[in-house]
């Protein structure tokens, strides 16, 4: 006979995930929160609900579960007394992807989220706590397949679309592919869905979005929408990798009202970083997606507000101030602007690529991607700093790694760290002088044929993955005929720009700046974006001196 759940055993902490609180931390707690009875049955919050409470477990049990009530309901963790509950939604104001029940009768402490994102952020000590648990519990659902399910079939561009959203934005989801999953043809009859109409969002296990947009999908699960501001703010932030998320907590930290908009996700290319090991205090090194997550933490805490996605299609002066005008949305009016749009992934020239991408094509290696790389063969094409942490994260999962690098030699283009690392990773080749002509399969990626390209040897190589980092292209398009561009699309500022008395930063019109991947002459690095986007905010409050524009203040 199974063992009853209410005498479920507590969940182990793994990985710092379920750590417990020690009398002093929950006395000091007390102070700002309310004691209540609970009882067995009564949900303290729900799944798909904002989370607006911050509860430690004084005396009985809860166990956190996904699908309550449905046939699909299963339990994630039990806790006892000390822990406290919650996710990373409790401090990015997304809803909740869990539901906590309580199992056994007992007493809660209950702390607003406001109090307890400035508790996170004014103790060092419990903020490192709360963070390293709540990222760690969301990197164990996203493990899991919690949360909304995609339905659709892998050779679907929408599909792609919207697995590509969930994945930047390190959102729980669990994709059910049309192809080879057994379930997904049952799952589609039950809620009457035809494969004609996927793909399909599954949310609350039975509510449907068909072929949402990005928005719409950010709206069903609490992300904020764009909406029109009262007045004009102080700063708008578009792009939010690391300049511009950089930008965003300075700027909001110092008094400005802030407005951040990206059309994807938060953290940039460099959310896709499975570890940046040279990153100045991370010894250990540190995940881009983990680094975005804490630079959002960080800037919501000051006041800055954060909308994705958010996809900015132009900018234009409007009665002594500038509007950003946002695709299907309201407009953005500030005094002033942070282009922070980086860069899009560059494309190999070779036929039928688009057939492959998102079913053989990959730009990014995500924990998606390692699961789907398990015990094959996989190529990478490139030879600077992403390559290489893409082929050491991919060679944990990986039977084996190809490097084909266009040139002869590494060390122009990468780190000595991660030369090193890849010399010593078994199961990594590197080639040279190597480039690919073709792609190879029949609806999924099959191989990949190369060419030498001194000696014009061909060369086939079985490959389930082909994960290309050839560097990017500015995203500046829509800037078109508002900021001076160079002759490769980069923005140009300071003393290259139009704008004789421009600041360092500064385009060629006061008061909008550029920083990162999108400024001409940048060094395309972390740690350099997030000293410009520093830098830009306390240049702007020199611009704000000479126009004098007093800021608005939170």
């Amino acid at each position: 006979m199974t063992q009853p759940e209410a005498t479920l055993p507590e969940t182990p902490d793994l990985y710092g995930a379920y750590p417990r609180l020690d009398e002093r931390r929950i006395a000091d707690l007390s102070r700002c929160g309310e004691r209540r009875s609970v009882s067995p049955g009564e949900a303290l919050y729900r799944e798909g609900e904002p989370v607006s409470e911050f509860i430690v477990i004084l005396r009985g049990t809860v166990a956190t579960i996904e699908g309550y009530g449905s046939e699909q309901e299963r339990t994630i963790a039990v806790h006892g007394p000390g822990r406290f509950l919650g996710e990373l939604g409790l401090l990015t104001r997304q809803v909740g992807f869990l539901t906590a029940l309580v199992r056994e009768p007992g007493e809660i402490l209950a702390v607003e989220a406001d109090q307890v994102c400035t508790l996170v952020a004014g103790d060092p000590a419990f903020g490192d706590l709360v963070l390293r648990a709540y990222l760690t519990r969301r990197t164990l659902l996203i493990g899991m397949d919690a949360g909304f399910r995609i339905v659709g079939s892998r050779y679907s561009p929408d599909a792609r679309r919207l697995r590509e959203f969930a994945t930047r934005n390190r959102l729980p989801h669990r994709w059910i592919d049309l192809e080879e999953d057994e379930e997904a043809e049952a799952l589609l009859r039950r809620l009457g869905i035809s494969p004609q109409e996927t793909p399909v969002v599954i949310w609350h296990g039975d509510q449907v979005l068909r072929n949402p947009t990005a928005a719409t999908l950010a709206k069903t699960i609490g992300l904020p929408a764009p909406r029109p501001g009262n007045g004009v703010c102080d700063l708008i932030v578009v792009g939010a990798g690391p300049a511009g998320l950089a930008a965003s907590v300075y700027g909001a930290s110092e008094g400005l009202t802030t407005v951040v908009l990206d059309a994807v996700a938060t953290g940039g290319q460099a959310s896709t970083s499975s570890r940046i090991e040279n990153y100045l205090g991370f010894p250990s090194g540190i995940s881009g997606a983990e680094l975005a997550e804490r630079a959002v933490i960080q800037a919501t805490k000051f006041g800055a507000r954060l909308t994705v996605p958010a996809e900015a299609s132009g900018l234009e002066s409007d009665n002594g101030h500038y509007k950003v005008l946002i695709e299907g949305g309201p407009a953005v009016q500030g005094h002033a602007v942070l282009i922070a749009t980086g860069a899009r992934y560059r494309k190999l020239n070779v036929p039928d690529l688009e057939k492959y991408e998102g079913c053989g094509v990959y730009y990014a290696a995500t924990p998606f991607e390692l699961r789907m790389c398990r015990q094959a063969p996989v190529v990478i094409v490139g030879g600077g700093n992403s390559a290489g942490q893409a082929a050491l994260y991919l060679a944990r999962n990986a039977s084996s790694v190809h490097m084909l690098v266009r040139g002869g030699d590494l060390s122009e283009s990468m780190s000595r760290y991660l030369i090193d690392a890849i010399n010593r990773t078994p199961g990594i080749e590197i080639m040279f002088h190597t480039e690919v002509r073709e792609l190879l399969g029949d609806g999924s990626l099959r191989a990949v044929r190369a060419q030498n390209n001194q000696t014009g040897h061909p060369i086939e190589i079985e490959s389930i993955a082909l994960f290309v980092f050839i560097g990017a292209d500015p995203h500046t398009g829509w800037l078109a005929g508002a900021v001076a561009l160079d002759d490769r699309g980069f923005v140009t500022t300071g003393e290259g720009s139009s704008h004789g008395e421009a600041l360092p930063l500064e385009t060629g019109r006061p008061g909008v700046f550029a920083v990162g991947d999108a400024r001409s002459g940048s060094v395309k690095r972390v740690a350099s974006a997030v000293g410009e986007g520093a830098m830009a905010v306390r240049l702007l409050h020199e611009r704000f001196s000479m126009t004098g524009h007093r800021q608005q203040g939170r």
